[in-house]
């Protein structure tokens, strides 16, 4: 029997369920108890000798398990306070490389805690292709509207569960839209995964050992700071050779704007422009792969800090997103069926994202004095005065904003690699980058790190570099 109209609901009872005042207490009362324990998580410290063996013991099977050891010994208690995090061995970590660029509001964040609460009352763990729920929407109306903000025409997205499916649904599109052309024209040195097809289109040949070729790939040399002009041409000069040579073959233009796994070189607006140029001169569709550069510079997309709004015509998003994307002009809108996923996204990545994107658009984190080139400041500074101590050990810095790395010694693998292990037995999480020379990067929780924080990582590499040179 239909209910009568008298007796309809006011509201949905998801929306009473959210509003109970039981839940309100019990999300206040967590987080009050999240305060008074993180107030014992202050710095870094050494691990406690007590839970040495057991700690072992667990890593060990974790690495025969999973087939490989952990690069670092490292296994969460599951607790942190902003960039610190306590490990299950009792140790305290200042936690710089966060997860690879994912933890942008560092460890135990209060907001990110109740973004979990919030989720863990929704009906399902996942989101996906036949079952949504408005935070899709509200997080993908969100990235759009930025995207837009400054004159791109990035109207649609499609969300996914990882930065190299985004990549993967990108080059589908393009792809698609550029029909039979096949072929990928990449920056040398470039990352973008290592699912079959990102694995091919990557410049790392140990990526694709043992792999078929699957993809036609053809690199362009990216950008030299130190000669603009010259590399700017060299780069055009490449890509019409290409061109000359597989004429109408190529589906995109695949380009990271600041190189992440390549080592931290950062690229130049009239640079990337003189290559769309030619892009769009051949039909090519232009592809900014974000995954690790976004929020981090001095805007929330790196290509609104190149100006390059009118180039674009998708973007791929992931990391610090929680959620990953595939934004697309209308141009490049697929046909249905072309990208679909069970999975789009776990309802806590989904609630996080919104509440991570939106704290780093209200906090003061763009623009050319903002929070994000501020940090940057501060540690290239600090790492400039240690290159300045120690010439033979250090140079550097590079990278832009959030993103920062510096070359550790002859910039050899193996020694970038000890210096890492170093610097964690020490305190401090970093991750190596590139190779001829391999640097040591820096990938900043935003929202989470200050001053002080970003001058203990100073002291911690001083301290790790003069005790490798003394031997």
């Amino acid at each position: 029997m239909a209910t009568a109209p008298h007796q309809r609901q006011k509201t949905l009872i998801a929306h009473q369920l959210q509003a109970d005042p039981r839940v309100a207490e019990a999300k206040k009362l967590i987080l009050e108890a999240l305060r008074d324990h993180q107030q014992m998580i202050t710095g870094v410290r050494p691990p406690n000798p007590d839970f040495a063996d057991g700690y072992q013991q667990t890593l060990d099977e974790f690495g025969k398990l999973r087939g490989g050891a952990l690069y670092y010994p490292y296994l969460s208690s599951g607790i942190g306070n902003g960039p610190f995090v306590e490990l299950a061995d009792g140790s305290i970590k200042l936690d710089l490389i966060t997860g690879i660029g994912v933890h942008g509001f560092g460890h135990s964040h209060p907001e990110l805690v109740a973004a979990g609460i919030d989720a863990a009352l929704c009906d399902t763990v996942m989101q996906g292709n036949l079952q949504q729920d408005a935070h899709g929407l509200e997080i993908s109306r969100l990235l759009v509207d930025a995207a837009c903000e400054t004159g791109g025409k990035l109207s649609h997205c499609f969300l996914s569960t990882s930065g190299a499916m985004a990549n993967e649904n990108a080059l589908k599109i393009a792809m698609q839209h550029n029909a039979p052309a096949d072929r990928v024209i990449a920056f040398e040195h470039c990352f973008a995964g290592r699912t079959l097809a990102m694995a091919q289109l990557t410049d790392k040949a140990a990526y694709r050992k043992g792999l078929p070729t699957i993809l036609g790939v053809d690199y362009i040399p990216f950008f030299d700071a130190n000669d603009p002009s010259g590399s700017t041409a060299r780069a055009v000069a490449k890509f019409h050779e290409h061109l000359h040579r597989h004429p109408g073959k190529y589906c995109c233009l695949w380009m990271e704007l600041i190189q992440g796994e390549g080592g931290y070189h950062v690229g130049d607006r009239l640079f990337f422009r003189e290559l769309c140029k030619v892009a769009h001169d051949h039909g090519i569709a232009v592809i900014a792969d974000e995954v690790q550069s976004f929020s981090r510079t001095s805007r929330l997309f790196a290509f609104q800090h190149f100006e390059l709004d009118d180039c674009i015509d998708i973007v791929s998003l992931g990391k610090i997103s929680q959620v990953c994307a595939t934004l697309f002009t209308e141009e490049y809108k697929p046909q249905a069926g072309l990208i679909s996923q069970t999975f789009t996204g776990n309802s806590m990545a989904i609630l996080a994202g919104q509440a991570i994107i939106r704290g780093l658009m209200r906090g003061g984190f763009y623009g050319p004095q903002g929070h994000n080139m501020r940090f940057h400041q501060r540690f290239a500074g600090g790492l400039s005065e240690l290159a300045k101590k120690y010439p033979t050990a250090i140079s550097g810095p590079f990278g832009l904003g959030g993103m920062i790395a510096f070359t550790p010694f002859d910039g050899s693998e193996p020694k970038a690699k000890e210096m890492c292990h170093r610097m964690f037995a020490a305190g401090l999480m970093g991750f190596v980058a590139g190779g001829s020379p391999t640097r040591i990067r820096f990938l900043l929780p935003l929202g989470a790190v200050n001053d002080d924080h970003i001058d203990l990582a100073c002291q911690i590499i001083d301290q790790v570099t003069g005790d490798m040179l003394a031997g």
